[in-house]
Formats: structure tokens, sequence, C-alpha cells
């Protein structure tokens, strides 16, 4: 790199992200932090220990976990697995309720549609999806020849290796990685902890701290019929962490926004989360409504309803921090130091210099659109997700696999199937409800001209649309789907299910709307994007982390209590802790135990530690990241955070104000298995011993 100005050097230094003093960032595995590994921890792993940690973790609905057992045993959260406990309950076998464990293979329970995902492998692919866009071409063309060259990189590697094949865009469009991932289906459900104390205390402890949740559920992995072999997988600590000990979390954190730009953020602050939160209010309260007419419609409603209260809860956090000037105004300083470092090269200035304007400019039109955008769809509901995938799937197919919507593409059509064809059971009065409430929702914010609300509802109301429409479709059935599936778009043309119907209506504007959002947005975004990471890497180098994009990363940090106003919160809690609160709370819902912990108190050690704290950098998509010592052995399986942290989404909390991890300790879930829930075997083969 050139030698640049002393004045920019300066400027340099005020806005290097590079973390000397503090435990930040999600870091790939093509690039962990060594340097900060080493100064400040004394830590320097091989590229075999980080191999293996690689290979032992997966990536599971849409969140972590990780192999703990040579037999295939696979650890994640309850909340994570919350879904397929749902689906696998019956009115009369309420799982989630009531938790589960399978003493011998043979009663291991098959998840209907669950699939997980192994890294084996990743290849930079930057200068070929770069490549791809000929100079002087911009805009549209530009963003549909990357698109073209990023599925067929995908398709090549899929028909190559036969592995799963991802292009991941990193630094917003800076890099472009190809990530291979080795994909199982056949995932059978082995322990699962009562609903009550895997989320004891419910909404109100949710994102607080200290905690008391035994929050872990295990699956086994098979292969043709038999339970996995893993070579890699992590070996457990009996005792757990320590207080101040080093640790690191690996898993897949959903998505963070510190890359944006001033304007960007800006945007999410004033239009998209207010929007986004009106979209999770609307549906969460329709589920409420629905749940309130019955038990059984209450145990179908539960996992939405608490999914998008967790969603809610974290939202609320985010924007908290947004409308904080101390930290807008770092944000704002921030850009323009390093605008002024780009300003002060004339090669820099011609190169990059345009990209914060270019989004600027491109996101004053956004607002115009955003309501469209947001309601403009059926998918929240089950069965309109299908009718709309099934319609718009046959309209792709036919075009070469470059040209299709992303999702369609060849490398990625075998997954959607899989989820497509799911036999887990649909609730049509369930169905029903969600429908005519997100029908009448959009009718009275787009308004009754809207383009997608005259063809939704034509002459009806949302509630008579939604009673015909879930009435008199088949789509609950997986071999009408198929037959659907299978007769492409012919099929498509001539069916008269009024779900399909209903999807056909609406595609055109669906469709006009995304061709609205990748022209006019994701074009200007992806290419502005390229520039700004130009610039960061030409001023500060590959000493920075990309934002989070549900891959696979690894955060580091210790384990460490915190200050809160004028009291000191301890690092971790124990088992004594939850009969307290339980009884602080007169067993009241949700600080009431389940029936098996009510009577089991006396063969716990009450002085287990249950839950414990630390500062790794982590969010949404780290529920059920195997938190490890650096011998890569379990000390906790990371479940959630407390809610000073919750603004890590836009910028990064330091530990100095509180912001932490939370994770389920080693020592808790073999204590509970064993003396709890009589799970010695599980326990046994968790530990070797």
């Amino acid at each position: 790199m050139k030698r640049i100005s002393v004045f920019a050097f300066v400027l340099v230094m005020a806005v290097s992200p590079i973390p000397l003093f503090a435990d930040e960032g999600m870091w790939t595995f093509d690039n962990p932090p060594r340097k900060q590994w080493k100064k400040r921890y004394n830590f320097e792993p091989s590229d075999a220990w980080l191999e293996h940690l690689r290979l032992a973790s997966v990536r599971i609905e849409g969140s972590s976990g990780a192999f703990v057992s040579p037999n295939g045993l696979l650890m994640t959260n309850q909340h994570v697995a919350s879904g397929q406990l749902q689906k696998l309950s019956t009115r009369e076998r309420n799982y989630r309720q009531h938790g589960f464990y399978a003493s011998t293979p043979s009663e291991e329970l098959k998840c209907p549609d669950l699939e997980i995902t192994v890294l084996v492998s990743y290849e930079d692919v930057t200068s070929r999806v770069q490549g791809a866009t000929k100079a002087g071409v911009s805009g549209k063309k530009a963003n549909e020849a990357r698109n073209a060259e990023i599925a067929k990189t995908e398709k090549e590697s899929t028909d190559r290796t036969g592995l799963r094949s991802e292009v991941v865009a990193l630094y917003r469009g800076g890099e472009y990685w190809l990530y291979r991932y080795k994909k199982y289906t056949d995932i059978r459900l082995v322990f699962a902890p009562e609903e009550q104390i895997a989320f004891f205390g419910g909404d109100y402890d949710n994102f607080t701290y200290p905690r008391y949740c035994l929050d872990v559920t295990f699956f086994r992995v098979y292969e043709n019929g038999q339970p996995l072999k893993p070579q890699n997988y992590l070996k457990w600590s009996a005792q757990g962490p320590a207080d101040g000990e080093f640790v690191l979390a690996i898993g897949n954190p959903g998505s963070t926004n510190r890359l944006l730009t001033l304007a960007q953020v800006q945007y999410h602050r004033d239009v998209g989360n207010p929007l986004q939160m009106k979209v999770w209010n609307s549906r969460r309260d329709a589920l409420l409504r629905y749940g309130a007419t019955g038990s059984e419609p209450a145990r179908r409603a539960l996992n939405t309803v608490r999914s998008l209260s967790n969603s809610i809860k974290r939202l609320v956090g985010q924007q908290d921090g947004l409308n904080n000037q101390r930290m807008m105004a770092k944000k704002e300083q921030d850009e323009k130091e390093l605008r002024a470092v780009v300003a002060s090269r004339l090669e820099y200035q011609q190169n990059y210099g345009s990209a914060w304007e270019e989004i600027a400019n491109a996101y004053r039109e956004l607002p115009s659109y955003a309501k469209r955008t947001a309601f403009s769809t059926i998918a929240h509901s089950r069965l309109g997700q299908i009718a709309s995938t099934l319609v718009r799937y046959s309209e792709e197919v036919g075009k070469p696999n470059e040209a299709r919507y992303e999702e369609f593409r060849d490398a990625k059509l075998e997954s959607l199937k899989f989820n497509l064809f799911s036999p887990a059971p649909v609730y049509v009065d369930m169905e029903e409800a969600i429908l005519a409430s997100w029908l009448a929702e959009a009718q009275q914010t787009l308004g009754a001209d809207d383009p997608f609300v005259r063809a939704a509802l034509q002459s009806s109301t949302p509630a008579a649309l939604a009673k015909s429409v879930v009435a008199g479709t088949k789509l609950s059935d997986v071999p009408a789907r198929k037959a659907l599936y299978e007769g492409g778009l012919e099929a498509i043309k001539k069916s008269d299910d009024p779900m399909i119907t209903l999807a056909r209506r609406l595609e055109p504007i669906i469709r006009e709307l995304r061709a609205w959002n990748e022209e006019k947005i994701q074009s200007v975004e992806t290419a502005a994007g390229q520039k700004i990471a130009a610039a960061r890497f030409a001023v500060l180098g590959r000493n920075v982390y990309p934002d989070a994009t549900s891959s696979l990363r690894i955060s580091y940090g210790r384990v460490l209590g915190y200050e809160e106003d004028t009291t000191l919160v301890p690092y971790k809690t124990t088992f004594n802790g939850i009969y307290e609160r339980a009884a602080s709370f007169d067993e009241k819902p949700p600080f009431d135990l389940p029936q098996r912990w009510k009577d089991g108190k006396s063969k716990l050690d009450l002085g287990t530690p249950m839950n414990f704290v630390y500062t790794a950098d982590t969010i949404g998509g780290n529920s059920g990241s195997p938190v490890i010592n650096r011998n890569a052995e379990v000390v906790g399986l990371n479940f959630d955070s407390n809610i000073q942290k919750l603004p890590n989404r836009y910028w990064y909390v330091d530990e100095a104000e509180s912001g932490r991890a939370l994770a389920v300790h080693s020592a808790a879930i073999i204590e509970a298995l064993r003396r709890m829930y009589g799970a010695e075997k599980l326990a046994a083969e968790i530990t070797g011993r």
C-alpha cells in the first residue's frame, strides 16, 4: 500500500475499528483475529484446531449447534428446536410442555422437516463475481451480471462436489466466498426439557440477567439409516468455566448492520424498524386472538407467538440504541472521518468517493415503497407461502439457471422441495385466522385502492376471502403440492385451487415490487457497498470483520459479571436461584416450575451453576452456539443476551457498557440430565464417562 499523508494517518487511527482492548467481532474462519487472541489472551490456535471447530459446528433452523459425541449427537437450544417439538406434538402429546427423552434409539422421533448443514470447505471467489461486471456497465445490468455469475458458480460447485454450495457476500459486497455444505435431513429428537424450565420467567425475563433457564435440546443425526459417526465433535468440560476465563462461541449469527452508511441506519431508525414493528405486532396479535379461543389453538400458536414476542422485544432494544444521540453521533463521526481519509487522496476519491451519496440518493426513494413491499405478501400464512412458492417456481424454473430468482436456482431446489413437501401438520382454522387478519391489516395500511389489496380482495372482505380460500384449498395435502410442482407452469395455469388462484392474481404485483427494489435499491447498495468496502480495505487492511450473514463465525471473550447502576451482577447463577425466584412469585406463571422440578428439588446439588454471562460478540442466530474453552471443550451453550447488548446489531456494545451474552452452564446440563431426568445414558454419551 502506498504511503498516506500524516493527516490521513491520524484519521486512519481515528476510524480504525480494530478491537485492541475489546472482545469485538464475529470473525470468519478464513480471517480469524489471531493478533487480538495472541495479544489479549496469549492464545495461538493451530489451523487444525480451527478446522476441528468448523467441522464440529452446524447450522440448524437458522441458528447454531454442534456435534457432542462420536455417535451423531447434536446439541442446540430448546427454543431453536421448538418448531420441531411443535410439529411432533399433538393434542394428546405435547412435547414442548412436558419434555421428551428417548432412552433407546428406537424411541427417538424423526423430525418432519429439519435440515442441518456443516461447512466443509470455502473458497474466495471475489475476483470472479466482481469481474463479471464489464467496465462502464452499472445499475441493473451490472447487478444482473453479478447474480448470473453467482448462480453459475454455485451450480458448477454443486454439480462437481454434490455439496450444497452458496456464494456469500461479505463486507457488503467487498468480498464473495463460496461456502460448501454437507447437508443432513434425517434428524431425530433425543431429549428436550419442559418449556417452562427452558424458558423460565417467560417474556418478562427474556433479555435479562440473572437468568435461570435450561435451554438445551439434543438431536441425533442419521445418515443412510444409521447414526452419523462424525470425525469432529466437541468434548465436554464437566466443571465448566471459571470467572474471567477465556472462551469462544462458534455459530451462525443472523445479521448485523454495522457497516451500513449513516443514511441506511437513519432509514432503519425512522422507517424500516417502525414498519417491521407494525408487521410483527399485527402477526402476534392475530395469533394471540386465535390462541385465546381454546387450549389447543393456544398450543398451535405458541411457537410463532414466542418467536414474534422475542423479535419485538429485541427490536425495541435496537431502536433504543438508534435513538441514543451519543451513539448516533459516533456513527456519524466515524463515517465522516473515513470519508475524510478517502477525500485526502485523489485516487481514493475518484474510485470510492461517490459511494455514500449514491446510497443516500437511493434511500430517499425507499420510504414511498416501504409499506407496499412489507404488506404485499400472503407468505405469513403457511398455505399462502406454499401457494406463492408453487406459482413463483412454475415461472422461474423455465428460465436459464442464471436468470432465476436466487431461491429457485438449481443449487437450492433440493432444499426448497424438502421444505415444500414437509408432512408437518397444517391447522386450517389457524391459517384462516392468520390470513384474514393479515389481509385486513394490509387493507388498513395500504388503502382499499392499493393494487395488492384490490387484486387480493376483489369484491370480498378479508374474513370472507380467507374463509373461502382456506376451506377450498387442497394444499394441506402433500400429494397435491407435489402434483402442482411436477406439473409445472401448465398445471399452475389450469389449477382452480382457490389458494393457487389467489397467488396467481398477486404474483405480478409482487414481482413488480421486487423488480423495483432490485433495480433501485439492491443494485445501488451492492455497487456502492463494494466501493466502501474497497475504501476500508485500502485504509485499514483486512483487520476488520464483516457484518454477520447467517454464516459460520467465531467470537471470543471472557466469562465476566458486570456492574449495573450501583450493584454488581455475578457471572453465574445456580439451581438454588431458580427455586428462590419461583418462591418469590409464589410460583405464579411464568415463574412456576414444572412438576418434575418441584418434586425433584432434593435430588439436585443446588450449588451447581446454571447460567453464566460472557463478553463475546453475539447476536440472534448464535442461539445454540457452543461456548468452548481453549481446549475446545464445551463449557456452555449460548441462548440469549442481556438487554444492554441489544443495540449491537448496529454497533458493538463494549463490555464496559455491561453488554453480555448468556449461556447455559455445562455442569447444569449434566446435573439435570442425571438427577432430574434419569438420562444417565445420555449424560454418559456426552461426557464420555
